[in-house]
């Protein structure tokens, strides 16, 4: 998959800086700082599911699969007219982005937007949730998830969005799943995310206390006296 793609120096015609983001698993990820663009970009008001009532549904069944899109936002391409304004400047020259980057302020609701419709009829049925980038299917009967599994890829295939199979977990019991431990009826905060919480210093501007109040909404299902 073709993520970027370099320019002529005639092309420019607006161009930002990369920023590497290392993740927790210690791969890295580049991004742009698209900080400008995002000041004058009218916010995409679809909604990204609660956590919490995505969680309920787990909780109450015997077997969950968890995949995920192999490369993020990069599944989603980019209109060409756009694609100017997702420029990067390196050493090497200058690029723009041909599939959708991390760092632009839509991009979460954009993409939540797009595999919602691919996987309406499924999350309507009541075997599916979708978060982002991840599927996470659900169900009660080992008979059926099999099935449900089956649909789901078979969606992924003729329109090229790939999974990523080390990421996946099929016919699972118990697993983490959008933060919590999933198991049997029961829910359990991931203890990385508490720790999260707790090494964090407390938010002295408003930026970092949104930053800080998303921490917090991972763990707020599982704990009593926090702000639903």
């Amino acid at each position: 998959m073709d993520v970027m793609r370099k320019i002529g120096h005639n092309e420019i015609v607006e161009i930002t800086t990369p920023v590497l983001i290392t993740w927790h698993d210690g791969n890295s990820r580049l991004c742009g700082d698209f900080t400008p663009l995002n000041n004058y970009t009218k916010v995409d008001r679809y909604p990204i599911p609660r956590i919490p009532h995505s969680l309920e549904k787990l909780a109450k069944v015997k077997y969950i699969t968890k995949m995920d899109c192999m490369k993020g936002f990069h599944e989603k391409g980019v209109k060409p007219n756009s694609m100017k304004f997702l420029r990067i400047i390196c050493h090497m020259g200058i690029y723009e982005y041909t599939r959708m980057p991390f760092g632009i302020k839509n991009a979460p609701s954009h993409f939540q937007w797009m595999m919602e419709t691919i996987f309406e009829e499924d999350i309507l049925e009541g075997w599916m949730v979708v978060y982002i980038d991840d599927i996470i299917i659900y169900s009660e009967a080992w008979e059926d998830h099999v099935q449900y599994i089956d649909r789901a890829v078979s969606k992924c295939t003729p329109i090229n969005l790939k999974i990523s199979l080390k990421k996946c977990n099929f016919g699972q019991q118990e697993l983490l799943a959008l933060g919590h431990k999933v198991s049997g009826g029961s829910l359990a905060i991931d203890h990385k995310n508490v720790a999260d919480v707790l090494q964090n210093p407390l938010p002295r501007n408003s930026k970092y206390m949104q930053y800080f109040l998303g921490l917090l909404a991972t763990i707020e299902t599982t704990s009593k006296g926090l702000p639903t």
